[in-house]
């Protein structure tokens, strides 16, 4: 019995990324060592002639891809099923922009998603901004574009939320209190607080207990249920959570604001034929997110914007560097 491709969108696809990939799948393409003068932070067999911190397109034509199906991927959430029906009108556009098949499929975690880019099984992923110079530097991942404003501006904040009656008013009332972070890589949900409360004068895992939660969603969800006295967590996922009924503010406050952060980049495979390159790029900037499901979810945004991951990530690797991150495959969590 056939199957119609508004079923695909309705679920997203969990695979192994084995089954609807083996028709696509192509070899890892990597250049030789001696091609390159020096390759930064990525790993070897990349090469950065050009000097923007990300893996240039292949020298060698035989390594540079061209798919007849595209698999795009969003960042590890708790609910994919729910991001599959978001996506589904981009993903159709993406498909008329580039006259590619185009399938979502979701991720089960950060070294998952990154993996997969590695190995040449995902073309087009939103990476959550911690991972993002793990999939830069490790995948070959090409950051182009965020979710932004009219005027270009974009970003997100930590939050540090408690619930409204534990006793908890600032940073410094976490002592021998039990706080969960998100993941290790995660920027707001654990390198950012490592790197910024022991200015105010908290050491996460010395002054009080990290627990890993595995989400932002799930240490908010946490926080409101009472199992975690506090948690640090990206506004955005809290003001989605908010906005669809998950969470009732009013339970929760919050004892600690930071300065924006970028958000989920969105990135292509660096070993993508430039064309078809381009053609993504010209999908994510002609989509318009206000009055669509995707629109709706991401709140407060209205397109997508192009960035660099050498200006704009900047901020995010003084976090890592400080907190003393390493870009290796043992370190993605």
């Amino acid at each position: 019995m056939p199957v119609s491709k508004d079923h695909l969108f309705n679920r997203p696809l969990q695979l192994t990324l084995s089954a609807l990939l083996v028709a696509t799948l192509m070899p890892v393409a990597v250049a030789s060592a001696a091609e390159c003068n020096d390759n930064g932070a990525l790993s070897p067999g990349y090469c950065d002639k050009n000097g923007d911190l990300v893996a240039d397109t292949p020298t060698d034509p035989d390594k540079v891809v061209s798919p007849d199906t595209l698999v795009f991927a969003y960042t590890p959430v708790t609910d994919p099923s729910i991001y599959g029906d978001i996506w589904a009108p981009f993903i159709e556009h993406v498909e008329e922009v580039t006259g590619k098949d185009v399938r979502f499929f979701a991720v089960q975690s950060n070294a998952a998603q990154i993996e997969a880019m590695r190995s040449g099984r995902l073309h087009i992923a939103g990476f959550s901004t911690g991972p993002t110079p793990f999939a830069v530097n490790l995948a070959g991942a090409v950051p182009f574009a965020i979710m932004g404003t009219d005027d270009g501006s974009f970003g997100y904040k930590l939050q540090l939320y408690t619930q409204k009656d534990s006793g908890i008013d600032s940073i410094e009332d976490l002592k021998g209190k039990r706080v969960a972070h998100t993941s290790p890589t995660s920027n707001s949900g654990n390198q950012a607080p490592r790197a910024l409360f022991p200015k105010e004068g908290i050491v996460p895992d010395e002054d009080y207990e990290v627990v890993y939660s595995g989400s932002h969603d799930q240490s908010i969800l946490g926080v409101a249920a009472g199992d975690y006295d506090a948690a640090p967590v990206a506004s955005e996922v809290v003001d989605r959570m908010i906005d669809r009924g998950v969470i009732d503010p009013s339970n929760l406050k919050i004892v600690y604001e930071s300065k924006s952060f970028p958000t989920t980049s969105y990135t292509y495979a660096h070993n993508l034929d430039p064309k078809l390159a381009d053609k993504i790029e010209e999908a994510f900037m002609t989509f318009e997110l206000e009055g669509t499901a995707l629109g709706k979810e991401f709140s407060g945004v209205t397109k997508f914007v192009p960035i660099t991951y050498k200006e704009d990530w900047e901020v995010i690797r003084d976090i890592q560097e400080a907190n003393g991150v390493t870009y290796t495959k043992e370190n993605i969590k």
